[in-house]
């Protein structure tokens, strides 16, 4: 969202205008769907195992998502077998199939990407931005890849305190109920979970999600010593999610 926001203001767009697509419609993408739909955008939703599942839910197959989105935001497991690989997902027919102009968002794994094709349709113009927070390699992230993204952060998507809480309940959850211990409702007291907010509206989480998290101080940030990757994620200092 804090992307979606600052390229809305670069571009001069807003949500009406433009078509949300989401690869990978789990936790993550399925919250990306209901703001975006909150929001205002049109959202597409593509998740193969689920349309498998759920046949009579609005689920497009990629082929179709992607000549139709004008923004497409992954957020897959990486798969490497199985009916769904996904492993280089992002490939050279992906980009030949994928909307001219559109944006491309990678917050899930980096190795769903092949990189070169990636360098190629940002070189080409097919798309206009790419945003990359999870990269092939980790910490000897591409050099050419880190200076034509248009954001580009070290992999810290995650990397919230309500999301670390979060982590920690599910870790202490698994073993309260293994151990048969009394703390399966144990949350940390001292963070103030995240709760869904059905009256945010797109002008005010543009407006004040720089509060929260500035994305191109963050991309500077990496873009100035590329090498310091890891120690960046590791020394990250915990924003507090904008929900």
């Amino acid at each position: 969202m804090a992307a979606l926001a600052a390229l809305a203001v670069r571009d001069e767009w807003s949500p009406a205008d433009r078509t949300l697509g989401v690869v990978g419609v789990g936790n993550v993408g399925s919250l990306i769907a209901e703001y975006g739909e909150l929001f205002g955008f049109r959202v597409l939703r593509c998740d193969p195992p689920k349309a498998e599942r759920n046949p009579q839910d609005d689920y497009l197959p990629l082929g179709e998502l992607l000549p139709q989105a004008d923004i497409v935001t992954c957020h897959v497991p990486l798969n490497r077998t199985g009916n769904y690989p996904t492993l280089r997902m992002a490939s050279a027919s992906f980009f030949e199939a994928i909307k001219p102009g559109a944006i491309f968002i990678n917050t899930s794994r980096g190795k769903i990407v092949d990189d070169e094709a990636l360098i190629g349709a940002l070189q080409s113009g097919r798309l206009s931005h790419a945003v990359v927070d999870t990269w092939n390699n980790e910490p000897d992230i591409h050099p050419t890849l880190l200076s034509l993204a248009t954001f580009a952060t070290p992999h810290i998507a995650g990397y919230s305190i309500q999301g670390k809480a979060a982590g920690t309940a599910a870790a202490v959850r698994a073993v309260s109920e293994f151990f048969g211990f009394p703390l399966n409702g144990w949350y940390p007291p001292q963070v103030t979970p995240s709760r869904a907010d059905p009256n945010i509206t797109w002008e005010r989480m543009r407006e004040t999600m720089p509060r929260y998290f500035r994305i191109e101080a963050e991309t500077q940030r990496l873009r100035s010593a590329p090498s310091a990757f890891e120690n960046i994620r590791n020394n990250y200092d915990y924003r507090t999610e904008f929900f």
